[in-house]
C-alpha cells in the first residue's frame, strides 16, 4: 500500500515529507487554494528527498506546459483531473515518458468502468462534486469500486478515522490532502499519524 500526500505548498510541508517518507507528494498546478507556480514547485522539488516521487495535478492544461515540467524533472508523474479526452491523453503520451494517472469523479460504477478502458497507467478514484474537480473532502461509496484492471489511487475524504478501512479496498495507493490539514495548512502531526496507520495496515 502506497501513500500520497497531495497539495504541498510550503517548505515546511517538504520538510515533513522528508521525515515521514510518503511514496508520492502532489503539486497542484490547477486553480485551487493549493495551487503552486512552476517556479515554486521546482524550488520545493529541490528540497525534497529524491526517493519521493512528485505528481503534478492538472485540469485541462496545455500539454506543452505539462511536458516542460516533466522535462525539467519537476514532476515524475502526471495526474489528469479534468476529464481529459482520449485524444488529449494520446497527444500527451507522445510528448512525455512519465506515467499518467487519470482521476475519475465517481458517481456510479459505470464511471469507473469507462475510465478503466483509457490508455493511462493508473486511475485515481475521487468523489464526484458538482462544479469541482476534486478536493471535496468527502468520501464516495467504495462498494462501487469492484474489479478494476488498472492499479488505482483512492482519494476523497480520507483521514485518520477511515484510513484503515480505506486500506482494505484493494487500492494501490491512498491519497490525502484535506485529511492531513488543520486550518487549511498541512499538519505534520496528522501526516505522521496517517503514515503510521498505513504502515500498520501494510503489516
Amino acid at each position: 500500500m502506497k501513500l500520497k500526500f497531495c497539495g504541498l505548498t510550503r517548505e515546511e510541508d517538504i520538510e515533513a515529507a522528508n521525515e515521514i517518507r510518503p511514496d508520492y507528494v502532489g503539486f497542484v498546478f490547477a486553480d485551487s487554494r493549493r495551487k503552486v507556480s512552476d517556479r515554486d514547485a521546482a524550488r520545493l522539488r529541490e528540497h525534497l528527498d529524491p526517493n519521493i516521487k512528485t505528481v503534478g495535478v492538472f485540469v485541462n492544461d496545455d500539454p506543452k506546459h505539462i511536458a516542460a515540467l516533466v522535462r525539467d524533472e519537476v514532476i515524475d508523474l502526471v495526474q489528469l483531473h479534468g476529464g481529459e479526452s482520449v485524444r488529449y491523453i494520446e497527444k500527451l503520451r507522445e510528448m512525455i515518458d512519465a506515467p499518467i494517472i487519470y482521476a475519475v469523479r465517481v458517481e456510479s460504477r459505470r464511471d469507473i468502468e469507462e475510465a478503466d478502458r483509457l490508455p493511462v497507467d493508473y486511475l485515481l478514484l475521487d468523489t464526484y462534486t458538482k462544479h469541482a474537480y476534486g478536493g471535496s473532502g468527502k468520501t464516495f461509496d467504495w462498494s462501487l469500486i469492484g474489479d478494476i484492471n488498472h492499479l488505482y489511487f483512492l482519494a476523497g475524504g480520507l483521514n485518520e478515522s477511515n484510513i484503515e478501512r480505506a486500506a482494505q479496498t484493494g487500492a494501490y495507493a491512498l491519497d490525502l490532502s484535506s485529511g492531513i490539514e488543520t486550518d487549511d495548512r498541512k499538519d505534520s502531526d496528522k501526516m505522521r499519524r496517517i503514515a503510521a496507520l498505513v504502515k500498520g495496515a501494510n503489516r
